[in-house]
């Protein structure tokens, strides 16, 4: 008996930038939720045109992507003019994944790959612009990681950071984080912050 062919991985699309149109893979199963082409769309399109009365700039800016799952919206921020990634997963499957869409993408040089629990950061070598997070819905996983975020010393004053969750979730709250912004898209909702440092 002719044994199946393997499950061809699905594929998730860069939006904007340098690499728009390019494909990268996303998991065959519901182990990884990866963040929609059009919230990703909408949040970076909020980011490059003043998002939330803020002056950010995406380009040259430093960027980590917490609970970074597939990469996509670390690797949509490379696209779009970051100078650098930090992309955070403590699942092994999700960091071999991110390590292939890096290579797909020749991103290695402005990429850097962390196995860490996003709730329990080591200390961060350089502050960055911007954090991305994108944690499980409804489990209480963002407040832990914007705190860990501000302790370890992850963001710059006066940098951004984008909280995906259920449209149903309250934005979580931390110390020393401002709500500047909060869209809902069906289901989803994306919160901006303000950090102070």
């Amino acid at each position: 008996m002719k044994k199946p062919a393997p499950a061809k991985p699905n594929r998730l699309r860069i939006i904007g930038g340098v690499w728009r149109g390019r494909l990268v893979e996303a998991p065959g199963d519901d182990a990884i939720r990866p963040t929609s082409d059009r919230v990703r769309e909408s949040l970076f399109n909020r980011l490059m045109h003043g998002a939330a009365g803020t002056d950010f700039s995406l380009a040259g800016a430093r960027v980590v992507d917490l609970f970074a799952g597939t990469g996509a919206m670390g690797l949509e921020a490379l696209s779009r003019g970051a100078a650098q990634v930090t992309f955070v997963e403590k699942n092994m499957a999700a960091l071999a994944l991110i390590r292939r869409n890096i290579a797909a993408l020749g991103a290695e040089d402005r990429a850097t790959v962390m196995s860490a629990d996003a709730s329990n950061l080591p200390r961060a070598a350089v502050a960055h612009d911007l954090a991305l997070l994108d944690p499980p819905y409804g489990m209480g996983l963002a407040a832990p990681a914007m705190t860990s975020l501000a302790r370890q010393g992850w963001l710059k004053p006066g940098g951004l950071l984008s909280v995906e969750l259920d449209a149903g979730e309250a934005s979580p709250e931390a110390a020393g984080f401002a709500v500047r912004d909060r869209r809902e898209a069906g289901r989803i909702a994306v919160v901006l912050y303000r950090f102070s440092g």
